[in-house]
């Protein structure tokens, strides 16, 4: 019978990690879960990243509060331009970003419930624009909010809370952004 080491143990654990990550099609966590498990995360780095994720709760937390790079920076204990850079290297996106699809997400839950106008909507959120609001809701969810908003969702009425914010969760779809446009443009 061979023997298993604890290296092949762990080995086993990592790649089934990695795995389930990528399915989830989370290619950074995918990284973040290879490197820590390789032992080459820095304590720096481990720092750096807590702070991150105190500045990404705040967010998600006060979505609906007027938040600028600057509060978030504060929050993460790192200058406003490093803590930029630091949020876009480590998920993916921006941090305005980042909070904008958070108040998306919120958003499509309020408007699902049907009882508020599209602009109690907005405002509620944490959006000071309509306009700007139903562009970035059409860019990210793909119909517009009054559309959403009058398209029946009855199918959720059944689904846990948290399982419907996942299945709805707004997601950047490719080609939608303003550099997949600029780059098409001729």
């Amino acid at each position: 019978m061979p023997t298993v080491t604890r290296a092949h143990r762990d080995s086993h654990t990592v790649t089934r990690t990695v795995t389930r990550a990528h399915r989830e099609r989370s290619p950074l966590i995918c990284f973040d879960l290879a490197r820590s498990y390789a032992g080459i995360v820095t304590p720096e780095e481990l720092a750096n990243l807590a702070h991150l994720r105190r500045a990404r709760d705040l967010m998600d937390r006060e979505y609906a509060r007027p938040l600028d790079v600057a509060a978030l920076a504060g929050a993460a204990l790192m200058s406003s331009a490093h803590f930029s850079r630091q949020f876009r290297a480590t998920y993916g996106e921006t941090p305005y970003a980042y909070l904008m699809t958070r108040r998306i997400e919120r958003a499509k839950a309020l408007l699902r419930r049907g009882d508020l106008s599209v602009t109690e909507v907005c405002m509620a959120v944490g959006c000071s624009s309509l306009g700007s609001f139903s562009a970035r809701f059409t860019e990210l969810v793909g119909e517009t909010p009054t559309a959403y908003r009058a398209r029946d969702h009855s199918a959720l009425a059944s689904v846990p809370a948290c399982t419907a914010r996942d299945i709805t969760r707004p997601t950047r779809r490719p080609g939608t952004t303003r550099e997949a446009r600029r780059t098409l443009a001729p």
